[in-house]
C-alpha cells in the first residue's frame, strides 16, 4: 500500500509529458488523458484516505535513502482527505473547463498549455499534501506558482497580466521567507524533516522556535490569505477564467490552511502563538465579510467572502483543542467544495447574463431556474444554514469555542455568529439584484457578443471557443459589445451569452453541489473521521514512528 503514495504526484507530472506532446494535434486525445489521470488520482486519494484511516500513515523515501537525506511522502488521514476533497474538485472543475471550451485554440500558440498547466498544479497540490519535510514542502509551493503563473495570464491580456504580476510579486516574496525559514531550521536543528524535527525543535531556546514559528506561519498566512495579508486576492482572482479562479478559489488557500495545521500540531504543539492565531481570525472574519458587504461585483464579493471564510479555519487552529482541529477540518473540506461552486456559478452567471456586475443583472430566477437553483444551494452553505455542511463546521468550532472559556474563545464565538449572518445578508443581496427583481434594461441579450476590455484592437470577427452538442454553437456575432466580461474565456476576448447554458458546465457544477451536500448527508461519518484525525495530530507519535521507523 505504501507504494501507491507517490502516485497522485507522478500520474499529474508523466500525463503533463503526454499533454505536452500532443498538444493541439489530438485534442480529444489530450482532453482524455487530463480526465483519466485525474479519475485515477481521486481513486487513489480515496484508497490512500481509507488505509491511513485503517492502518496509521503510510509512507515512503524515494530512493529509499533515509531521513533527513531522502524525500519523504507521508498519507495520514488529513493528508488523504485533503487528496480526496481536492481531487474530486479539480476533475469537476476540469469537466467545466471543457465544457466552456478552455481548451487553447489559438492560432498564435502552438502548445495547447491549459491541460499541462493544469496537471502541473494538480501535481503541485498532491505533493504539497503529502510532502513530509520543509523542502519538499516548498518544492510543491514553487510547482503550484509555476502553474498558478501560467493559469492567471492566459490569453495574455492587460487585466490578467496585471493580476498574475501581483501574485507572482507576493508568491516570491512568500517563497523567499519560506527558504529562510528552511535555513534557519535546517542550521539549528540539521534536517528538515517533519517526524525528525518533532522532536529536535523542542531542544531550542524558545526565542529561536518562536521565531522559527512565526515566519512559518507568515509564509502560511501569505498563501492562505490570512488578514492582513490578503490584500493581493481581491485583485489577482477575479481577472482570470472562472475555472481558474473557482480552483484557485477553493483550493489553493486551503493549501495554506492544510501546512498551517500540520507545523502548527506537529512541529510546534503547545499553541504558543495561539492567542496570535485567534486574533488575526477575528480581523479575517470581520473585515473580509465586511469587505464582502462593499462589493457589487460577484467575482470580488465572493473573494472577499472567501478571505472571511479562512477566519474560522484559523480560529480552529488557535484554539488547538480536539474538537477544534476536528471542526476545522470538517470547515475545510466543506470550504473547498462550496467556494469552487460558487465561483463556477459566476462564471454561468456571466455566460448567461453577460457581466457578474449585480447592478447590471436581474430576473434570472425566472429566466434560468436552472442556474438559481445552482447558485441558491451553495449560497445558504456558505452561510451555514441548518443542515448543511456549513452549519456543521461552524457550529463545531463555536462549541469548541464555548467549551474553552477563554476571553478570545468568547469573542471568536461572538465574531463567527456575526459573520455568519453577514454572509446570509451578502448572499441574499446577490439573489435579490441578480436573480428576484426584473431584468434592468441594459441587461444582455443572448446572443450578445461581449468583448473584455483589453482586446479593443482584436478581430472584429473573433469569437469564442464553441463545442458542439454545449448550447454555444452557431450564434454569430452579430453585435457589438453591450457589456465588459473581463474574464469570460480562456483568452480572455469574447462570450457570447446564451439563453441555454452548456451542459458540461452545468453537470460539473452540479457535481460540486453534489459534494457539498455529502457531507451533509453524511455528517456522522465524516466528524467522526475528522474526530480521529484531530487525535492523530495531537498524538504525534503515529506519524513520527511511520516515517522514522521506531
Amino acid at each position: 500500500m505504501n507504494a501507491l503514495v507517490p502516485l497522485p504526484v507522478l500520474l499529474p507530472l508523466c500525463a503533463t509529458g503526454l499533454s505536452l506532446a500532443f498538444g493541439t494535434r489530438l485534442g480529444r486525445f489530450q482532453r482524455f488523458i487530463s480526465v483519466a489521470v485525474l479519475s485515477a488520482v481521486l481513486a487513489l486519494s480515496v484508497i490512500l484516505m481509507i488505509a491511513a484511516d485503517r492502518q496509521g500513515p503510510l509512507s515512503v523515501h524515494l530512493g529509499d535513502f533515509a531521513p533527513p537525506l531522502g524525500i519523504t511522502l507521508v498519507a495520514d488521514r488529513l493528508s488523504g482527505l485533503m487528496l480526496t476533497v481536492s481531487s474530486a474538485v479539480t476533475l469537476c472543475v476540469l469537466v467545466y473547463s471543457l465544457g466552456q471550451g478552455m481548451t487553447d485554440r489559438d492560432k498564435e500558440t502552438p502548445l495547447a498549455v491549459f491541460h499541462p498547466a493544469y496537471l502541473i498544479l494538480v501535481a503541485g497540490v498532491s505533493c504539497t499534501f503529502l510532502a513530509g519535510d520543509l523542502v519538499n514542502l516548498y518544492v510543491g509551493f514553487e510547482i503550484m506558482l509555476v502553474a498558478s503563473f501560467v493559469l492567471l495570464t492566459l490569453g495574455g491580456t492587460g487585466p490578467r497580466m496585471r493580476a498574475g504580476s501581483t501574485y507572482v510579486i507576493i508568491s516570491l516574496f512568500s517563497s523567499m521567507l519560506f527558504l529562510t525559514a528552511i535555513a534557519m531550521t535546517y542550521a539549528a536543528t540539521g534536517t528538515a524533516n517533519f517526524a525528525q524535527l518533532a522532536g529536535r525543535l523542542a531542544d531550542l531556546p524558545i526565542g529561536v522556535q518562536t521565531l522559527i514559528q512565526a515566519l512559518l506561519l507568515t509564509v502560511f498566512a501569505i498563501k492562505a490569505a490570512v488578514f492582513p495579508l490578503a490584500a493581493w486576492l481581491p485583485d489577482s482572482y477575479p481577472t482570470a477564467p472562472a475555472p481558474v479562479t473557482a480552483v484557485f478559489a477553493g483550493l489553493l488557500t486551503k493549501v495554506g490552511v492544510y501546512c498551517m495545521l500540520r507545523t502548527e500540531t506537529l512541529l510546534f504543539p503547545g499553541n504558543r502563538l495561539g492567542d496570535l492565531l485567534m486574533a488575526v481570525a477575528l480581523a479575517s472574519m470581520v473585515i473580509g465579510i465586511l469587505g464582502a458587504v462593499a462589493q457589487t461585483d460577484l467575482k470580488r464579493l465572493l473573494s472577499f467572502t472567501l478571505i472571511s471564510h479562512i477566519g474560522y479555519m484559523v480560529f480552529g487552529i488557535g484554539l488547538a483543542t480536539r474538537e477544534a482541529y476536528g471542526g476545522a477540518i470538517v470547515y475545510v473540506a466543506h470550504h473547498i467544495t462550496v467556494q469552487t461552486t460558487l465561483f463556477l456559478v459566476a462564471g454561468l452567471i456571466e455566460r448567461r447574463g453577460g457581466t457578474t456586475e449585480l447592478t447590471r443583472l436581474g430576473g434570472l430566477a425566472r429566466a434560468a431556474p436552472t442556474l438559481a437553483v445552482l447558485f441558491f444551494v451553495p449560497a445558504m452553505n456558505l452561510a451555514g444554514i441548518p443542515p448543511l455542511s456549513g452549519f456543521i463546521g461552524k457550529l463545531g468550532l463555536m462549541r469548541a469555542g464555548v467549551a474553552d472559556g477563554g476571553g478570545w474563545a468568547w469573542l471568536l464565538v461572538a465574531g463567527s455568529a456575526a459573520t455568519s449572518l453577514l454572509t446570509l445578508y451578502v448572499v441574499a443581496k446577490v439573489w435579490n439584484l441578480a436573480f428576484w427583481r426584473a431584468a434592468p434594461p441594459g441587461q444582455a441579450a443572448a446572443g450578445t457578443v461581449l468583448e473584455s476590455g483589453d482586446d479593443s484592437d482584436d478581430d472584429a470577427d473573433a469569437g469564442p471557443d464553441r463545442i458542439r452538442g454545449t448550447g454555444d454553437e452557431g450564434i454569430a456575432p452579430a453585435h457589438r459589445p453591450a457589456g465588459a466580461a473581463t474574464g469570460a474565456t480562456l483568452h480572455g476576448r469574447a462570450v457570447i451569452t446564451t439563453s441555454r447554458l452548456p451542459r458540461p458546465m452545468v453537470a460539473a457544477t452540479a457535481a460540486t453541489i453534489g459534494i457539498g451536500l455529502a457531507f451533509t448527508v453524511f455528517a456522522d461519518p465524516l466528524t467522526a473521521f475528522t474526530d480521529r484525525t484531530a487525535a492523530e495530530l495531537l498524538q504525534r507519535t503515529p506519524y513520527v514512528q511511520e516515517v522514522l521507523g521506531r
